[in-house]
């Protein structure tokens, strides 16, 4: 069998040398009758068409956001330094300004409304827990028995007004947060908005002032449409501003309301009047209206005046009191 074996060298030149080929290469395999080569040419070209125009649309929209954001930034920096005009609507600008300080205002008291509300809370917890207990007082002290079950049975009608108040002070809480952090917030963006079309408008107005006396259309042409563009978030700006003063000032009248009638009717023991506040804005109470009335305390006796003395024998009279002595003036 060894013998029969070619050298290495020549089995080495016999593959390498391609002058027998064992296996048919890959081009020479036909392909089966069935299946025919789809044609790509057209396909491709189109595909390749629409991929080079969406990266030229990108690439001109991410060329465009650089050049105008290079100038609202030297346009607010100018404006800043004192070199450059701005546009200004004076009656606009101040009804901006009012509504900004309105909202950090209305914010301030939501802060402080909820402050209230926790310690509140917090309290009508410790009422509770002080009717709980001299309610387990009465049932161990028979000779008190009576006093404690008053006491109890107060602590008790006061978490239930409590409750009430809190009730009210939760829906005046967050019909505030809603005028303040969504009502005025959505007539701030749209603020935010003009804003951002003044200083582009402004930016291109200011491009066009130092070209000189021979703008080219391109620079009119953006000048035309930032100024439509600006003009129209005005006036959509001032309308929002309109609409957003009625709303808040039909909404704080009713919240301002049940503010004062619950809390007041509250801090004085009305417990008809604080019902009748809630029952009028449809707040739901977590306790009926009949349970809140506060129980009758029993009236301490009266003790009996002290009783005259008997008249004495008259003694002599008291002595006049010393009257202060009177110095002399210096001449």
């Amino acid at each position: 069998m060894l013998k029969d074996t070619p050298p290495l060298r020549e089995s080495s030149d016999s593959i390498t040398s391609g002058t027998e080929a064992k296996f048919p290469t890959s081009r020479s395999m036909p392909f089966p009758p069935a299946y025919a080569p789809p044609d790509v040419s057209q396909n491709g070209a189109a595909g390749s068409s629409t991929l080079l125009r969406a990266g030229s649309t990108k690439l001109e929209s991410i060329r465009n956001w650089g050049v105008s954001t290079y100038k609202c930034t030297k346009q607010i920096l100018y404006e800043k330094l004192g070199k450059s005009s701005r546009t200004v609507d004076t009656e606009l600008e101040a009804q901006i300004e009012m509504v900004r300080e309105t909202q950090r205002k209305y914010a301030a008291v939501l802060r402080l409304s909820c402050a209230l509300t926790a310690q509140l809370a917090a309290a009508g917890a410790t009422q509770r827990a002080l009717g709980e207990a001299f309610a387990d007082l009465a049932q161990k002290s028979p000779e008190l028995q009576n006093q404690f079950l008053y006491n109890a049975d107060t602590q008790r009608a006061l978490t239930r007004n409590g409750e009430t108040l809190l009730a009210a002070l939760h829906f005046f809480n967050n019909s505030l947060s809603t005028l303040t952090n969504k009502t005025i917030e959505d007539t701030l963006l749209t603020i935010r908005q003009y804003e951002a079309a003044r200083v582009e408008y402004d930016a291109y107005r200011s491009e066009l002032e130092g070209s000189g006396g021979n703008p080219p259309e391109l620079l009119l042409a953006n000048i035309e449409r930032h100024r439509r563009h600006y003009e129209r978030l005005r006036d959509d700006s001032a309308v929002k501003l309109k609409l957003l003063h009625e709303n808040r000032v039909k909404v704080m009248n009713k919240q301002l309301l049940l503010f004062h009638n619950a809390v007041s009717a509250y801090f004085s023991g009305n417990n008809v009047a604080l019902e009748a506040a809630v029952r009028h804005f449809n707040i739901r109470t977590p306790s009926p209206p009949s349970a809140t009335s506060l129980p009758s305390l029993p009236t301490l006796p009266t003790l009996p005046p002290p009783a005259a003395a008997p008249p004495g024998p008259p003694g002599p009279p008291a002595p006049a009191a010393a009257s202060a002595p009177v110095l002399p003036r210096s001449a």
